[in-house]
């Protein structure tokens, strides 16, 4: 062996044999690069909504009440992908810094309904429009043609594994 070859790897260390088929091949490189994508996509989201002393899931619940209007706890879970008890934790924030009420619902007493106050109304009102164009020039890695392209692939594939159930275990 010379000075600059790299150390023999013995079997234990050696990398795994691909034996796998090219769908699998094809399939495991878009769950790869489609989790890559989300991670960074996220992150700069995520990032811009520290600028508004909030957390992404407390932005997510201002602004699904500012554009949906009152929600049930259990709605705000299913609209921003989160269990209940992180909508409920969520929410205890939020209402401590004054921005959201939860009130029963007059129709169902069981129902819980989260509502904007008015400084959550103008907090949303106040960041929504800085946002909505940060999260367009995140975006504008694509032209708008690839962005609805992508889009439509996007929730062909989510729609398609949730009709299979192969999205359910």
């Amino acid at each position: 062996m010379n000075r600059g070859d790299p150390p023999a790897l013995t079997s234990e260390h050696a990398p795994a044999e691909r034996d796998w088929s090219t769908d699998e091949e094809r399939a495991l490189r878009l769950w790869i690069a489609l989790a890559r994508c989300y991670a960074t996509f996220a992150k700069a989201i995520a990032v811009k909504v520290q600028e508004y002393d909030l957390t992404t899931p407390q932005f997510g619940v201002l602004e699904a009440l500012y554009h949906l209007g009152p929600l049930s706890l259990g709605e705000l879970a299913d609209k921003l992908l989160v269990t209940g008890g992180n909508v409920t934790y969520v929410m205890d924030r939020l209402e401590e810094q004054g921005l959201v009420d939860r009130e029963r619902s007059p129709e169902d007493r069981r129902v819980i309904q989260a509502k904007l106050t008015s400084a959550g109304r103008a907090r949303i009102i106040e960041v929504f429009p800085g946002h909505a164009e940060y999260v367009a020039a995140v975006a504008g890695q694509l032209d708008g043609e690839e962005q609805e392209q992508l889009r439509t692939l996007l929730k062909t594939l989510g729609m398609g594994i949730r009709e299979s159930d192969l999205g359910s275990g």
